[in-house]
């Protein structure tokens, strides 16, 4: 008989073994698959924060080309707005250019039908300056003696479908000469009024702004001058042709005391928009002299 002190230890298992095995089988399963989950899930939220980045560098980039962009078409549309700006412009020059010619080809053909009647040898001119030496009363014409314009030749215009005296040369250069208009103080034209016969002295008064003064008149001419009569040169004197228009009547000056009448006279010539003449040829002009404004002029004119 065999008793139990007889059996091999080793051969005897104990049940808490496969207790621990089976336990430390299902810690390692456990481990290992929980391990590969973390693996996985740490690599997916590399992914997920490397996309989120990129997405932003993307539109970073986007907006920073974008912006650029945008810069480059404002530059470019500030360009195309200063370009036109400066076409309409021209546009605007050539405008008022081709308004300009228009309206000067108009005056030009008028004073060239006017030229076309006159029964004086002529010269035209055209108003180039004014004389600072003797306070802006004298003007200057683009004429000289090279054109045949000579020292006391009279001087006249056309305005408004009217001829009508200016004035007259009183220094001759060789391309441009002086003139002396009606109103200076040094002018005298011998001068008759158109309806009643009278005669008398047309002066100026040294300012274009201020009527002639008709001196001298008889008298008895007080009950045939009206009010708008015209006055015209005489043609005595020898400087200036009869019958060219120089004012009308505004002011009848009458006293009981004086020998003599006046009347006071409105230009027929607007010398503030004065800017083509006629110099034209009369017996008193002589080419050989030239003359300082006012001399030789004396009370005939």
């Amino acid at each position: 008989m065999v008793t139990g002190k007889g059996r091999n230890p080793r051969s005897r298992i104990n049940p808490s073994s496969y207790v621990f095995a089976a336990l430390m089988l299902v810690s390692f399963a456990a481990l290992f698959f929980s391990t590969r989950s973390f693996i996985v899930d740490f690599k997916s939220m590399g992914l997920s924060l490397f996309s989120g980045v990129r997405g932003s560098v993307n539109e970073v980039s986007s907006l920073i080309s974008r912006t650029a962009l945008s810069v480059r078409e404002l530059a470019s549309l500030r360009e195309e707005y200063a370009e036109l700006s400066d076409r309409v412009t021209r546009y605007e020059q050539l405008e008022r250019s081709a308004a300009e010619i228009g309206q000067e080809n108009i005056r030009l053909r008028e004073q060239l039908g006017f030229s076309r009647t006159l029964r004086y040898r002529h010269i035209p001119a055209e108003l180039i300056g004014r004389d600072p030496d003797n306070l802006f009363s004298a003007f200057v014409i683009n004429r000289g003696k090279k054109d045949g314009v000579a020292y006391n030749m009279p001087v006249i215009a056309f305005q408004n479908g009217t001829q009508a005296l200016a004035g007259k040369v009183v220094q001759a250069g060789r391309s441009e000469s002086l003139v002396m208009p009606l109103y200076d103080l040094s002018s005298s034209v011998p001068a008759r009024l158109s309806v009643s016969r009278f005669e008398g002295l047309a002066e100026g008064q040294g300012n274009p702004d201020v009527p002639l003064l008709m001196r001298l008149i008889n008298k008895r001419a007080r009950e045939e001058i009206s009010y708008g009569d015209m006055v015209i040169s005489s043609g005595t004197g020898r400087v200036y042709p009869a019958g060219i228009n120089i004012g009308r009547v505004s002011r009848i000056i009458y006293h009981e005391d004086d020998i003599s009448m006046e009347a006071e006279l409105e230009p027929v010539v607007d010398f503030s928009r004065l800017e083509y003449v006629f110099v034209i040829e009369a017996l008193g002009s002589s080419s050989g002299e030239d003359s300082v404004p006012g001399a030789g002029e004396g009370s005939g004119g």
